[in-house]
């Protein structure tokens, strides 16, 4: 049972409503948009018809509003949207979608001119958006939406859709389209798309930027951004409809080469019950098959998916298997293992394992064998490879160091010294501390080693680091 003193709704409950309301004054003093929350509870508890005014009388300051928004202030604003967000999906949308729906359309529209204003590079703006867009979807399956003036709506959002506010709009609002709304927006897409475009005169022009081939003008740029709206719109709404054709159709040959669009294809030609249809989209693609050491994972699975729908289980298995080989993928040796008898697996997976250790690039072998686990084999891969270890991979040796740690403590410590060593020969002062927690956590560990074998002593290995590095005082400076 929590304590009466732990912070919660319960126990805050006990405070008493007058209690509560002072303490709401007080902590949103100085706090706009805490204080806009409260106004607007006490607006949503008497009506939510007013709730619905104040939030549309708030959407058009903000977006009268041009001052720009610095780094500091722009959590402000991104609370500010969410707070009109959520008074439109939580409360307003429960007793009047269409109101709703509307309010949504206006919160969206604000999006160019935010991003305008405001740096949101850590897409904190972004993200309220995003959700909007969503929820734009979810309450228009509960509004009663005219399909064809809804259809419009989406054709002309995506017209303005210059900073992916407008992703998954489609898809989200596919139910309130239905078929009459998917047809009307699909037919505007393709009208758009063979509407002729006046192209300026050479002397109005504007160069926007330079390519290998020459100036890009401004009038390229929008007929471009034209045309990968109708494009993307059109297979949004072929995916809607289930038209795995008509999505096929938006790639010309040479787009179809490509693995990650021929995986697309084939996934849909999959859910669609069509197979064959489905391995010729993957064989058609233009592949490394044999590249060493890398894997375009979209396409190898949409061919593993697309070999056990056709039923050839064993070629499911043989591609699983060589994309372990390839880069060391531990999800397709799972499934590679999953699928054999018992005690086979077995012996599959020391097959396996005995491969990773002798890889040719140790570092891979090691991040997986850590990640599988199979912390005997990788302390083993370390004390037999030390000297091809690479201090520089911090993020793949600083938890093979702490899983070895407690077992394996000399391979902990080789691969303590390759960090410590890379830091200090290459004079990497801002990986300092580090280097000095490592070898304080290297003394730490030679306490527990009983043979160092060929490598040196910790004492040896100190000493060495001072004869070879003792003017890096910034280092030294961090031991104790």
């Amino acid at each position: 049972m929590a304590s009466k003193k732990t912070l919660n709704a319960k126990n805050l409950e006990a405070l008493g409503a007058e209690r509560l309301a002072e303490l709401l004054i007080d902590l949103s003093s100085g706090d706009a948009t805490a204080k806009r929350r409260l106004r607007m509870e006490m607006v949503a508890a008497t009506s939510p018809g007013d709730l619905a005014k104040e939030v549309r009388k708030r959407l058009a300051t903000i977006g009268r509003s041009r001052s720009f928004v610095d780094w500091r202030r722009l959590g402000e604003l991104a609370d500010d949207l969410d707070t009109q967000r959520r008074a439109i999906v939580d409360t307003i949308a429960k007793t009047d979608p269409n109101e709703a729906v509307d309010l949504l359309w206006k919160f969206m529209a604000l999006a160019p001119s935010i991003y305008e204003r405001c740096d949101d590079s850590n897409g904190m703006i972004g993200d309220v958006f995003h959700h909007a867009c969503k929820n734009l979807g979810d309450v228009g399956r509960e509004a009663s939406l005219e399909p064809e003036r809804l259809a419009d709506q989406v054709f002309d959002a995506l017209l303005m859709d210059d900073y992916g506010q407008f992703d998954n709009l489609i898809p989200g609002l596919a139910t309130a389209l239905g078929h009459q709304g998917l047809e009307h927006l699909k037919q505007r897409m393709i009208d758009l798309s063979s509407r002729s475009v006046e192209k300026p005169a050479d002397e109005d022009r504007v160069a926007v930027g330079w390519s290998q081939s020459g100036p890009i003008y401004e009038d390229e740029m929008a007929e471009r951004a034209r045309a990968s709206a109708v494009r993307s719109a059109l297979m949004a709404v072929a995916d809607a409809q289930g038209d795995v054709d008509a999505f096929v159709d938006q790639f010309d040959e040479e787009a179809r080469k490509v693995p990650r669009i021929a995986a697309e294809i084939a996934q849909r030609f999959l859910a669609a019950g069509r197979p064959q249809d489905a391995w010729q989209a993957i064989e058609f693609a233009e592949h490394p098959r044999h590249s060493i050491g890398w894997l375009d994972y979209e396409w190898e699975n949409a061919r593993i998916n697309v070999l056990e729908a056709l039923g050839r289980t064993d070629d499911a298995q043989a591609a699983r298997w060589a994309c372990f080989e390839r880069s060391l993928s531990s999800s397709h040796l799972r499934a590679y293992l999953k699928r054999l008898p018992d005690f086979e697996d077995v012996e599959a997976e020391t097959k396996a394992l005995d491969a990773v250790q002798g890889s040719h690039e140790v570092h891979s072998g090691l991040h997986f064998l850590i990640s599988w686990p199979a912390l005997d084999r990788a302390a083993n891969l370390v004390i037999q490879r030390a000297d091809e270890i690479n201090g520089d991979h911090y993020g793949i040796l600083s938890p093979a160091a702490d899983a070895l740690a407690e077992k394996y403590p000399l391979a902990a410590t080789l691969v303590l010294r390759a960090m410590i060593d890379f830091s200090l020969e290459k004079g990497r002062h801002s990986r300092y501390k580090h280097a000095a927690r490592h070898l304080l956590e290297c003394s730490s560990l030679a306490s527990t080693i009983d043979d160092f074998g060929p490598f040196e002593s910790h004492t040896t290995y100190t000493a060495r680091l001072r004869r070879d590095h003792g003017r890096k005082s910034a280092f030294w400076s961090l031991i104790p």
